[in-house]
C-alpha cells in the first residue's frame, strides 16, 4: 500500500466530515439562539436545525448542496460519532434520575407515573395494530405495537428538566412532584424498552429470548448491588480527596465505566446506550460527583455530540415517504393519541389525587413533553428494524410538535396557579410579557 496514497485518501474524507460538522454546530447554534428568542428552550431550536439540514427542507431545496454537504461516504462516521454521544448522552440522563426526590404526596407521584404510561400505552398499542393492518407494514405487528405503544409513554427529562429550570420552577411543589413523577415513568419506560429490543432482537426464539431477559436481569441486578456500593465509595473518596474536583484520571475512569458498561449490553444484545443510561444511574445520589462530571462534560455533550444526533435524526426524517392522505391522516392520529394519552393520563391521576385543576393541567402538560428523550426511541426503533421510514416521521413529528407546544401552554396556565411567582422572577419572565 503506497502511504502517500493512503494519506490523501484519508485526508479528503477527513475534510468532508470537518465541512458538515462545522454546519451542524453552527446551524444549533444560530437555531438554539434564535428560539430563545421566540420564547422555546435552545433544545428545541437544536432539534430544529437538525430536522431543517434534513432531506424534507435543505434536501428538497439545494439536493445539489446538500449531497455535496452530507456526502454518504462519510455517513458511516457521523453514525458512529452518532451514538458514542448517544451514549455519554444517556450517561448524563442517568444521572439526572433522582430517584430520592419524592415530596411527601408519594401517592401523587405514583399515580401521575402510571397514568402517563398506562393510557398512552394502551392507546398507542391500538392504534398501532390499526396501522400495521392499514399501512401493510412488515415485520411482527406485536413487536410494532408495542414499540409504538412505549414511544407513546416516555417524557423527555433532559428537555423536561431545562424548560423547568428556565421558568424558574424546580423548586415547586408542582416542578418537585412532576419531575418525580417523569423520572418514574421513564425508568419504567427503558426497562419496558429495553425488554422489547430483547423480544425483537431474539426474533420469537424462546430459548435466545429467555437467555436475553434473564442477562438483562442479571446485569441490572449487578449494577444495582455490586457496582454501585464499589462506585459510590469511589466517588466519595474522589470528591473528598481532590476538593469536588473531577480530576483527568477521575474523568478516565468514568468514561471507563461508562464504556465498559455500555459493551456489556451491546453483547447482551440490547443497545450499548442502555449501559450509558444505567451507569449514570448508579450515580444518582452522588451530587457532589454529579456536579463535577457536568462541569466537564455537559458542555461539549450539548455542544458537539448532540447537534451530530439531531442531524443525524433529520438525514433519517423524509417527509417526502408520506404519500397520501392515508398517511398523513394517521400521522394526525398518532400526535392526537399521544397528546390525549399522556396529558389526559397524567392530568386526571393529578386531579384524583386532589391537585388543583390549573395545577394538574401544568402537570399534564410538562409530562407531555418528548424531544431528547422520544427521539432516541424513535432511533432505536428504527435501528432495529422496527419502524418503517414513514411511521419514524410521523413519531418524529410527534416528538417535536409536544416539545414546542410545552412552554407556550405552560406560560397560559401560570397565572393563577401556585407557580406564579416563582415564574414572575425568573428571566424568561422577564424577557416576555406573561400572557
Amino acid at each position: 500500500m503506497n502511504p502517500t496514497v493512503d494519506n490523501a485518501g484519508v485526508e479528503a474524507i477527513l475534510l468532508r466530515v470537518i465541512i458538515q460538522l462545522v454546519v451542524i454546530i453552527a446551524a444549533a447554534r444560530v437555531s438554539g439562539n434564535l428560539f430563545r428568542r421566540l420564547g422555546q428552550p435552545a433544545v428545541c431550536g437544536e432539534i430544529a436545525a437538525g430536522l431543517i439540514l434534513g432531506p424534507s427542507l435543505f434536501g428538497r431545496f439545494f439536493p445539489s448542496l446538500f449531497h455535496t454537504v452530507f456526502d454518504p461516504g462519510v455517513g458511516p462516521v457521523f453514525s458512529i460519532l452518532s451514538q458514542l454521544g448517544l451514549i455519554l448522552t444517556m450517561f448524563l440522563i442517568g444521572l439526572e434520575f433522582d430517584f430520592d426526590h419524592l415530596p411527601d404526596n408519594r401517592r401523587t407521584v405514583v399515580s401521575v407515573s402510571i397514568g402517563g404510561i398506562a393510557l398512552p400505552f394502551a392507546l398507542g398499542f391500538g392504534l398501532a395494530k390499526v396501522m400495521h393492518t392499514q399501512l401493510a407494514l412488515g415485520g411482527s405487528w406485536i413487536n410494532f405495537a408495542l414499540f409504538m405503544a412505549t414511544a407513546m409513554s416516555i417524557t423527555a427529562i433532559p428537555v423536561l428538566g431545562r424548560i423547568m429550570i428556565e421558568l424558574n420552577i424546580t423548586r415547586t411543589r408542582v416542578g418537585s412532584l412532576t419531575i418525580a413523577a417523569a423520572a418514574m415513568t421513564d425508568a419504567i419506560g427503558w426497562t419496558i424498552l429495553a425488554l422489547i429490543t430483547a423480544i425483537a432482537r431474539s426474533t420469537f426464539d424462546p430459548l435466545k429470548l429467555a437467555t436475553m431477559v434473564a442477562e438483562v436481569v442479571a446485569y441490572g441486578l449487578i449494577m444495582a448491588f455490586v457496582i454501585r456500593p464499589l462506585v459510590t465509595r469511589w466517588s466519595a473518596s474522589t470528591m473528598k480527596k481532590n476538593g469536588g474536583e473531577l480530576t483527568l484520571n477521575g474523568l478516565a475512569v468514568l468514561l471507563i465505566l461508562v464504556l465498559l458498561s455500555a459493551a456489556i449490553t451491546n453483547l447482551i444484545g440490547i443497545f450499548a446506550l442502555f449501559g450509558g443510561f444505567a451507569m449514570g444511574a448508579v450515580f444518582y445520589d452522588q451530587r457532589e460527583l454529579r456536579e463535577a462530571i457536568h462541569h466537564r462534560l455537559n458542555d461539549f455533550v450539548t455542544t458537539f455530540f448532540l447537534p451530530i444526533f439531531f442531524t443525524y435524526t433529520g438525514l433519517r426524517t423524509d417527509a417526502g415517504s408520506m404519500a397520501g392522505g392515508k398517511l398523513w391522516l394517521f400521522c394526525g392520529f398518532v400526535l392526537l393519541a399521544a397528546i390525549v394519552g399522556k396529558f389526559g393520563g397524567c392530568t386526571l391521576a393529578a386531579r384524583l389525587n386532589g391537585i388543583p385543576r390549573r395545577e394538574a393541567s401544568i402537570i399534564g402538560v410538562m409530562m407531555n413533553a418528548r424531544g431528547l428523550t422520544e427521539l432516541i426511541v424513535i432511533n432505536v426503533g428504527y435501528e432495529t428494524g422496527i419502524l418503517p421510514k414513514t411511521v419514524f416521521f410521523m413519531l418524529v413529528l410527534m416528538a417535536v410538535a409536544t416539545t414546542y407546544m410545552t412552554t407556550p401552554v405552560l406560560r397560559r396556565l401560570f397565572r393563577g396557579s401556585e407557580v406564579w411567582d416563582a415564574y414572575r422572577v425568573s428571566d424568561f419572565a422577564a424577557r416576555w410579557k406573561p400572557v
